[in-house]
């Protein structure tokens, strides 16, 4: 690449037209360039919005040689053939996750991409919240002495309404459930604060059985679980630390993100009780041993340059940065895709129950 703006197609008009489709814009070293959407219909009205050409075909999307990349941010199901596809074109990737449904996929993209020296970024972007990067900075200089223990919990509402339509969401084999909306997150902040996961053990649940299908005809079986309760292992430079998962999308009233570090020499807690923004809201505190916990101010070095109303679009700009760059400097991007294939691995683990976690 020279240093004009990578150019790049948004593949998924939900997340990508709200958040994607404006980070991209906004980023010097990126160009919007094309849309694509299965359905004609929806990709005439965000093509019309954006003034990008649209596709309804993925191949004569991939054909198409304005675009060197390709963000695909559409539901889980179809995510890994898509990729694949991408790849094999010979197109760098942002993925939204879970990038697949299974960690044999992730893994099967992650040797593809290597074969052909394509650049993936996964779009895990609480890496790259101002506070989450300080809180990974305060763990790196040892604040926090010897971990001991770990309490991740995530609780939200945003299925707790029964009325709420059935769609992918509430089915398993397309990738639907709390593990693949929170729990990949959760795994990557923990490996990425922590260390690599050792071993799990799950129980999963879906308070709300079924849901009434979008026609008004009926309703459906919901067989994608909304709670998760997970005891973990994760192997910290000082041995191997207990964890502590709570995840749940049904949980009205529920408190929120907060992440709960307890060590030799402190405790360490981040957290956001906001519900209606999941960046938006978050603080971080500290308490030295024997002390009290008092809040920790804000590294402005850290500070997004800018920020939208939607708390989601400025981390996906950085993101987005930081995958352009790797691409420019032709080099891998973390995180990436053996960060994804390591989250998966905890999802596919949770929902056999538990066992030991290869690495």
């Amino acid at each position: 690449m020279t240093d004009r703006p990578l150019r790049v197609a948004v593949a998924g008009l939900g997340f990508g037209e709200k958040v994607h489709l404006i980070a991209l814009a906004d980023c010097p070293a990126t160009e919007p360039v094309a849309l694509w959407h299965p359905r004609p219909e929806r990709l005439e009205q965000a093509s019309r919005s954006s003034g990008l050409p649209g596709f309804s075909d993925f191949e004569t999307l991939l054909a198409d040689p304005a675009v060197e990349a390709v963000v695909i941010a559409t539901p889980p199901g179809p995510r890994f053939a898509l990729a694949r596809a991408a790849l094999e074109a010979g197109k760098h990737l942002l993925l939204e996750k879970p990038v697949a449904l299974d960690a044999e996929q992730v893994e099967e993209l992650q040797r593809q991409a290597l074969q052909r020296g394509l650049t993936v970024a996964v779009d895990f972007e609480y890496r790259a919240v101002p506070l989450f990067q300080q809180l990974h900075q305060l763990l790196e200089r040892g604040e926090l002495g010897d971990a001991w223990l770990v309490k991740l919990d995530w609780l939200m509402s945003s299925r707790a309404d029964a009325s709420r339509p059935f769609n992918w969401y509430s089915q398993a084999a397309k990738g639907g459930g709390v593990l693949g909306a929170l729990g990949t997150h959760a795994f990557d902040l923990l490996h990425w604060l922590v260390g690599p996961s050792r071993s799990l053990r799950a129980q999963l649940s879906t308070a709300i059985g079924e849901r009434p299908l979008p026609d008004g005809s009926g309703s459906a079986a919901v067989d994608a679980e909304d709670i998760a309760l997970i005891q973990m292992e994760l192997q910290a430079a000082g041995g191997i630390v207990p964890a502590q998962v709570s995840l749940a999308s049904v949980s009205r009233q529920g408190r929120g993100c907060w992440i709960e570090l307890y060590g030799s020499a402190a405790t360490l807690v981040l957290g956001s009780s906001n519900q209606a923004d999941y960046v938006h809201g978050f603080q971080l505190w500290c308490a030295p041993a024997g002390e009290p916990l008092r809040p920790v101010p804000a590294d402005p070095l850290l500070a997004f340059p800018r920020t939208w109303e939607d708390g989601r679009i400025a981390p996906v700009r950085r993101l987005i940065e930081q995958w352009a760059a790797a691409i420019r400097e032709g080099r891998p991007m973390v995180p990436g895709l053996a960060e994804a294939a390591a989250s998966q691995r905890c999802c596919d683990r949770a929902r056999e129950g538990g066992g030991a976690i290869a690495g």
